[in-house]
């Protein structure tokens, strides 16, 4: 079905969370640092050896590899993520920094309204997403998603969770009446990999020009702004 303006309206719509729908003011971080700190006694800083975007499994192993000099094995790879969940719940719940971003709020209930399924695509592990969406109560509105946990490659776990979507419509969904939100190029690129529309958002770490250049099909300020191919709801009536 297309709008008014000739595009198609998605059949479902699949949100990045931090910087995208959520920021939980650094919580991700200091949980890090923490787990570091409690299992090798370094505290360790993910920013000096990860990018947005990355998986939580890439985020670990890589800041493990730089900071321990070696690849963790697999027992200490479960009980670092394992440590990180763990104080991610505390940490987010005490946030003094944690917001929800613009227009989120009011846009979510309204795309249900409207009829369009609702997922996560996420570089986080399955729980360190709920558990950073559970503060704004956001759970309550995504049917499914593809997380870091799923896979470490973008493309792959946003193809699993258009997967996921058609299983609850009962059929194979076209990817091209998918899209996916997010404020990375690596979310444009995880879009894109998967064949479906990447709308890129600038309240993350990256511009309005940048996520245009890393080949976005369409880019927002904030989400106050309409989604391409979604009808915007309609005007009160004007009062006599």
């Amino acid at each position: 079905m297309d709008d008014e303006h000739g595009r198609r309206i998605p059949l479902a719509i699949l949100f990045d969370v931090d910087g995208c729908l959520i920021s939980t003011g650094g919580a991700g971080t200091r949980s890090w640092r923490h787990a570091f700190d409690r299992l090798h006694g370094i505290s360790a800083d993910i920013g000096q050896f990860t990018e947005a975007g990355m998986t939580d499994p890439e985020v670990g192993r890589l800041t493990f590899v730089r900071v321990i000099g070696r690849e963790p094995t697999d027992r200490e790879m479960a009980r670092l993520l394992g440590a990180y969940l763990q104080r991610l719940s505390e940490e987010v719940k005490e946030s003094p920094g944690y917001r929800v971003m613009p227009g989120v709020e009011a846009l979510l209930p309204r795309l249900v309204d409207a009829g369009i399924l609702l997922g996560i695509v996420s570089g986080a592990l399955e729980a360190a997403t709920h558990i950073k969406l559970g503060r704004a109560d956001l759970n309550r509105f995504f049917c499914v998603g593809g997380y870091g946990s799923d896979s470490s490659d973008r493309g792959q776990l946003t193809r699993l969770a258009i997967e996921r979507a058609g299983r609850v419509h009962g059929h194979v969904l076209d990817a091209a009446d998918v899209l996916v939100v997010g404020d990375t190029p690596r979310d444009v690129d995880g879009a894109h990999a998967a064949g479906a529309v990447a709308v890129g958002v600038a309240t993350g770490k990256y511009s309005v020009e940048a996520l245009r250049a890393a080949g976005a099909d369409d880019v927002l300020q904030t989400l106050e702004e309409p989604l391409p191919g979604v009808p915007e709801p309609p005007h009160p009536a004007a009062t006599v």
